[in-house]
């Protein structure tokens, strides 16, 4: 395995999550774990080459609209355990330096690139776990806690709901309004990919954001941010991955 190169460790990187494109690539998506003014770490299961010129359009959908750059393979990180692996991409054009310095002084990503609300809504969040997996519930509810604790302490509060398959989520979407939804795929009475089909299809509930997060492999990545997810994570997640979605999803600086 290829060393770090010198920007991964004097560059600031920001735990960004965002949604990387292959133009080169047919169907292929996978998302960074974080990106800095000289670079970007993506995690992928694809196989890449240091040295390896790599064409990419990044974007947050419904938030950041695609920027387009060519980075080249800097270093390559193998699976490991849970740990997924990944590529460290090095930007080297000018013109690609600048669009990713643009986006990390910019703040975190916001509908057309400008800066996040000021304004929080004085009514507060309220978030709907869907997942019937206990332990990863478990996980969902400390991030959303320490968001809660963290950022938005003292400034509006945070509701978490819950709901064990989509049958059930979709009875508490139509009974109240939800700010944010985070799914898994594969659950029993009414799996994800039909919950997330009929949210996107009712009038009421269609804008409401969704993360799908699960263990399915591209295939079922592709089935869900074509019924509408606007995030795909793929477990194990890590808690810096759920805690920024929901961030960028919200407008939480």
């Amino acid at each position: 395995m290829a060393s770090a190169p010198e920007d991964k460790r004097t560059h600031p990187r920001l735990p960004w999550v965002l949604r990387v494109d292959y133009p080169d690539r047919d169907r292929c998506l996978d998302a960074t774990e974080n990106l800095s003014q000289g670079g970007l770490f993506i995690q992928t299961d694809q196989t890449f080459d240091v040295g390896q010129p790599v064409p990419l359009s990044l974007s947050f959908p419904g938030l950041l609209d695609p920027i387009e750059l060519v980075g080249v393979v800097a270093w390559v990180r193998p699976s490991k355990g849970e740990e997924r692996g990944g590529v460290g991409i090095r930007v080297e054009r000018e013109a690609d330096k600048k669009r990713l310095s643009e986006l990390v002084q910019g703040g975190a990503p916001t509908p057309g690139g400008g800066s996040a609300p000021s304004a929080l809504p004085k009514e507060g969040f309220r978030i709907l776990i869907v997942e019937d997996n206990p332990h990863i519930i478990d996980m969902y509810s400390y991030v959303l806690r320490k968001l809660a604790s963290g950022e938005l302490a003292g400034k509006v509060p945070l509701e978490v709901h819950f709901a064990p398959d989509g049958h059930s989520a979709l009875q508490q979407l139509r009974e109240k309004p939800f700010n944010l939804i985070l799914t898994d795929l594969y659950m029993p009475v009414m799996d994800g990919f039909a919950l997330v089909e009929r949210i996107r299809h009712e009038e009421a509930l269609k804008s409401i954001p969704v993360i799908a997060i699960s263990a399915g492999g591209r295939d079922a990545q592709q089935k869900a941010l074509d019924l509408g997810v606007d995030i795909y994570l793929r477990k194990p997640v890590r808690f810096v991955e759920v805690l920024e979605t929901v961030k960028q999803l919200l407008h939480i600086k």
